[in-house]
């Protein structure tokens, strides 16, 4: 007797998101079995890689890591066209580590217009991370959020903390939002819905479960 794959079939499925603009956006979602399951259901869209930039020279990283990226650590748009033109990134994850307040504490006003100077820069999805401080995080994504208006940034992380006063700027700005929870699907989709209260549609919400 042949032997035959055991299969579960759901009911559901992953929504699928656009990221990012233009002809360089990426489709992310979309599946209706795990990932690689593709004997249960499908996988329409590959995994998306995205390099990371930051926004400041990094001080403590070993030189292997900095060999590849030599000569453009201290300037965040040089790092990120890099990355996309000798790298082929799909994506760029520009952190946002100079507004550390335990750091450099960069105000919300520098640490967006280096955004907004990336965003302008690049043609690929950009995804902008902030520092998981709730106080800081609220005023420099915001300000990130209004600067770069229209542009469909992917903004994070926004916690249960936070989540009123960065949603509703990525909301009002036309971006789209990292949902960021412990590894618990109770919370997350609990954050999912206090987005959604406000206005969040699901098509502009990514969850991070993983924090």
């Amino acid at each position: 007797m042949a032997f035959e794959i055991p299969k579960t079939l759901y009911s559901g499925k992953i929504k699928e998101i656009k990221l990012g603009k233009g002809d360089k956006a990426v489709t992310i979602g979309g599946e209706s079995a795990y990932p690689f399951h593709l004997f249960e259901g499908e996988m329409p869209n590959l995994p998306k890689i995205a390099m990371e930039v930051w926004d400041c020279a990094p001080e403590e990283w070993a030189e292997a890591a900095l060999e590849p990226f030599a000569g453009v650590t201290d300037n965040p748009v040089a790092w990120a066209k890099k990355c996309i033109e000798d790298y082929g990134a799909e994506m760029i994850a520009l952190q946002l580590i100079s507004t550390d307040p335990n750091g450099l504490n960069r105000d919300a006003d520098e640490a967006a217009e280096v955004v907004k100077r990336v965003a302008e820069a690049i043609d690929v999805p950009l995804i902008v991370w902030g520092t998981a401080n709730h106080d800081k995080d609220t005023e420099v994504l915001r300000k990130v959020c209004e600067i770069c208006q229209e542009k469909n940034l992917i903004i994070g992380p926004v916690e249960e903390g936070d989540h009123k006063k960065i949603g509703a700027a990525a909301l009002g700005y036309h971006h789209t939002v990292i949902s960021s929870t412990p590894i618990d699907i109770n919370l997350a989709k609990q954050l999912n819905i206090l987005l959604g209260n406000l206005g969040v549609p699901d098509e502009l919400i990514v969850i991070d479960p993983t924090v």
